[in-house]
């Protein structure tokens, strides 16, 4: 991989850095990325949502800079996650599937740039990317199956053996051993105590929670806050997969076939879903009291996120798995803290997560590494001026590559290990779902989807926000969609991957705030 790490083929070009951005070290805040994994956004009350799921995360968008055309690289936890660290494509980090994260291709990541401008580290919570324990100077790993590292505390160790009987699915009564024993709150214990370790260093800190992504649970009062009955009809239903196509018919198949029941259960799925959103808001929100506490709130970037989202019963599914509808590809962002501009909100920027690692590199100074293709949203988020063009339209891609894997090819989905032997435990993320290749442009109203055999898809995603009514060749819209397939194949020229720059004589030229598209 590039971080092995093809600086000798770097050295000429990275000499021109200085020249080329002309910044000038600046005191610098601390910097929180508060990842949820699996979360659905328009699920949200600043989204229009009827139900107050996340009031904290929403009364904290207030005091800053929240985007609501935000949108992963790749709706997966691998791919997404490396994306967010190093600021490139799949189609750049070779991370296309959870099962090749050991590839990533990059030059500088978050955390080698954070360590070389003098941050302490850590990540406290989910990983799932290519980062190591080694790189940190603090490792808290938490992923699904409960807390990795420290097994001090008696009724975690309780706890996460709970969640070792949940076979990734779900638990419909409320989860034993109270708040207290979930993981995002023993998060908040583990960067209190590291924080104050500190002694007012500055510290980037990667707190990852690892839900609502499933097994979906949560204890009282959380499971009992959105009942069944409370929660608003979904746009969609089961019979709406027809129209999605065969893909989203055979994850259903496999899905009924891993989790026994689930579609008698979607109510009550979603009722917990909806029940684990408070409870990480509630954790959020301690988090932000112990920053102030601790008196360094007010120095402190926060950056709320997801890696992706969860279908939550779009089309009568639960998780993710196929295509890029945005139940499943739009996210969070938001942006709080010193500099932050609070006079937009939300932001009409259309705007991705391989922004994230390009503005931090700003924020902290830092010159962005060569091979990034994210851009910069520091000017944006202080109020100063930008190109809007650089902003109009956002991508994201899905799929590992080659031919579309389907049920004629075989229907082996235990054998591969999409379905549990058991019939308890489902994997979303298979080869018949994440086969193929697949590209996603939004742009205001509209939205494009393309594969590699020339199928199209164009959602008015004012009128339509379920996706279900696919304008694609339509007369009446062959303006639009001329315009967003042009500009598809402009953003996919664009970020090609340069690495390696040439070694020789050239020079690389970039915009100092890495735009792709203002000249």
């Amino acid at each position: 991989m590039l971080h092995n790490k093809l600086i000798y083929g770097l050295a000429s070009s990275v000499s021109v850095l200085p020249a080329l951005y002309g910044q000038v070290k600046q005191e610098t805040p601390n910097i929180i990325i508060l990842m949820a994994d699996q979360l659905r956004v328009d699920l949200m009350q600043r989204e229009g949502y009827p139900l107050n799921t996340m009031p904290f995360a929403d009364s904290l968008a207030r005091t800053g800079t929240w985007f609501n055309k935000a949108y992963t690289a790749a709706p997966a936890s691998g791919p997404a996650r490396v994306c967010m660290l190093t600021g490139r494509f799949p189609k750049a980090t070779h991370v296309r599937s959870n099962h090749n994260i050991q590839d990533a291709f990059y030059t500088k990541d978050l955390f080698d740039v954070a360590s070389e401008q003098g941050y302490k580290t850590a990540l406290i919570g989910k990983n799932h990317s290519h980062l190591s324990k080694e790189r940190v100077d603090y490792w808290s790993p938490y992923n699904h199956g409960g807390q990795e590292s420290d097994k001090k505390n008696e009724k975690g160790r309780a706890f996460d053996k709970y969640l070792g009987t949940l076979d990734m699915y779900a638990n419909m009564e409320p989860s034993p051993y109270g708040v207290e024993a979930q993981l995002p709150y023993r998060m908040v214990n583990d960067a209190s105590q590291w924080i104050a370790s500190l002694d007012g260093s500055p510290f980037c800190m990667w707190f990852s929670i690892a839900e609502p992504h499933n097994p979906y649970q949560t204890c009282e009062p959380y499971y009992s806050m959105f009942s069944p009955e409370s929660l608003p009809q979904m746009r969609s239903s089961a019979k709406d997969r027809k129209t999605k196509g065969a893909e989203y018919e055979l994850l259903a198949e496999m899905m009924n076939m891993g989790h026994v029941g689930y579609e008698d259960n979607l109510q009550r799925l979603r009722s917990v879903y909806h029940g684990m959103l408070r409870m990480i808001d509630d954790q959020f929100a301690r988090l932000v009291s112990e920053l102030k506490r601790q008196n360094i709130y007010d120095n402190t970037i926060i950056i709320f996120i997801a890696d992706h989202g969860d279908y939550a019963g779009e089309y009568g599914l639960m998780k993710k798995g196929v295509g890029l509808d945005d139940a499943i590809a739009r996210i969070p962002m938001q942006w709080s803290g010193p500099g932050i501009n609070t006079s937009v909100s939300p932001h009409d920027a259309h705007v991705s997560i391989v922004d994230i690692f390009p503005t931090i590199c700003e924020i902290m100074g830092a010159p962005i590494p060569i091979g990034v293709q994210g851009r910069s949203l520091w000017p944006m988020l202080q109020g100063k001026s930008y190109p809007k063009q650089e902003f109009e339209s956002v991508i994201a891609e899905d799929g590992y590559g080659g031919m579309y894997y389907t049920k004629e090819d075989g229907s082996d989905y235990r054998e591969e290990g999409a379905v549990g032997k058991k019939g308890l435990f489902f994997d979303e993320l298979n080869t018949w779902s994440q086969s193929g290749t697949m590209r996603m442009l939004r742009k205001g109203d509209f939205k494009l989807v393309y594969d590699m055999d020339g199928n199209g898809q164009l959602y008015n995603m004012k009128e339509d926000p379920s996706e279900l009514n696919n304008l694609f060749g339509n007369p009446q819209h062959m303006d639009i969609q001329n315009e967003l397939i042009s500009n598809l194949l402009r953003w996919e020229i664009s970020t090609e991957d340069y690495l390696p720059v040439p070694r020789k004589r050239y020079r690389f030229k970039r915009n100092e705030h890495n735009y792709i598209f203002k000249k």
